[in-house]
């Protein structure tokens, strides 16, 4: 018995499969999970950075939002309360998968702040952050959410 070579129908069918079986893999809760965590714990741990105990900014974090991070428009003292305030609350919302949606639009917004007036060069990095948030803002935060819980996001 010969066999003929595949067909591009019959190539197409196989990669259709195959592409099926590994969407069969991943369940998309576990897709969701994992955008909203792995991302809300990169601000967790910079904002941690910024404080001490519960919530006195450091030396070094004025310092560095005057020297540093220097944005226009904003004055340090102000953008050290807003950001290290942000990274803490959205943050902790998003693991806790609580006004998700919202969540993922702050921390977009500092993504976007971030790449384009302090860390231009890193934009590889702030690409996937923004990637995850994206994903959240465009499918929500999955049935392991306070969201899908609560009903806030179906």
């Amino acid at each position: 018995m010969t066999q003929t070579p595949a067909t591009p129908s019959g190539l197409r069918a196989r990669l259709g499969a195959l592409n099926a079986a590994a969407g069969r893999c991943v369940p998309a809760d576990l897709a969701q999970l994992a955008a909203r965590v792995f991302v809300a714990m990169v601000f967790w741990q910079s904002a941690r950075t910024k404080v001490e105990g519960l919530f006195t900014i450091k030396d070094s974090t004025w310092y560095l939002f005057r020297e540093v991070y220097a944005l226009p428009l904003i004055p340090p003292q102000i953008a050290a309360v807003l950001a290290t305030t942000a990274e803490h609350l959205l943050s902790a919302l998003l693991i806790l998968g609580l006004a998700s949606r919202f969540a993922a639009a702050g921390l977009l917004v500092m993504t976007a702040v971030i790449e384009i007036f302090v860390f231009p060069e890193a934009w590889v990095m702030h690409g996937l952050w923004a990637a995850s948030l994206l994903a959240v803002l465009a499918r929500g935060p999955g049935r392991v959410s306070l969201d899908r819980l609560l009903r806030l996001d179906r």
